[in-house]
């Protein structure tokens, strides 16, 4: 992992450590419930950022519970993409939660902030953003979170899910190197995302800090962080 400064943004993932070698073959069908709920939290997520943009744009405060949704969406969203989509790394059904489960192998979260600029929310998520855009959409093989669930679109994160999936099958063992930087891009793109969603007025850096375990967390994360 390259060094730098501690980020606001957690997202970390375990491998598991027997993977069956034919099970990720049905994993987007048998995650077609969460895909259900996650179109209807989606919707809620979009809302919430929209009354959050105003409250922090008049106080620049992010209302805690608002923001406690959002990250338990995003939460949610992470551990059904990483069961499913990005790495597949693991078997264990995702739960239907926002919170988050400590004995799951997946896990997001984002440090509240106590002020945000009041200036800043009218261009990050925008125009300050869009070099970020440009990267993850290389990343994920499209500009946004449902095409990152999706392997058409066959960004590098789709791609090499598939390379680690196809040699577990062969091998009946996960290319852990290959592991490690699935989850360094998803970390990446997750830092980009929370960044857009107002969550955060720490510019996304442009660093791949791979490996499953986050080790660049802010020192205090607040209750909508996660564990």
């Amino acid at each position: 992992m390259i060094p730098g400064t501690a980020s606001s943004v957690r997202i970390e993932a375990f491998l598991d450590p027997r993977l069956s070698r034919w099970l990720w073959l049905v994993k987007w069908l048998l995650a077609v419930p969460h895909y259900i709920v996650l179109f209807f939290l989606w919707i809620a997520f979009v809302f919430v950022t929209v009354v959050a943009f105003f409250a922090i744009l008049f106080t620049g405060r992010y209302p805690r519970s608002l923001f406690g949704f959002n990250v338990g969406v995003l939460r949610w969203n992470w551990r059904v993409s990483y069961y499913a989509h990005t790495a597949l790394g693991t078997d264990r059904y995702p739960p239907f939660t926002l919170a988050d489960v400590p004995d799951y192998p997946a896990h997001f979260g984002v440090a509240y902030p106590e002020r945000l600029s009041r200036g800043l929310v009218l261009v990050k998520w925008w125009l300050l953003a869009i070099p970020q855009y440009i990267v993850v959409g290389m990343f994920v093989g499209g500009w946004g979170s449902a095409e990152a669930d999706s392997w058409r679109g066959m960004g590098l994160i789709p791609f090499l899910s598939l390379v680690a999936v196809i040699i577990l099958a062969v091998t009946a063992r996960y290319p852990v190197q290959l592991f490690d930087f699935l989850l360094g891009l998803a970390r990446w793109a997750a830092r980009v995302l929370a960044y857009a969603a107002l969550m955060t007025d720490e510019y996304p850096p442009f660093r791949l800090d791979v490996g499953g375990q986050d080790s660049l967390l802010a020192k205090t994360p607040a209750s909508g962080s996660g564990r």
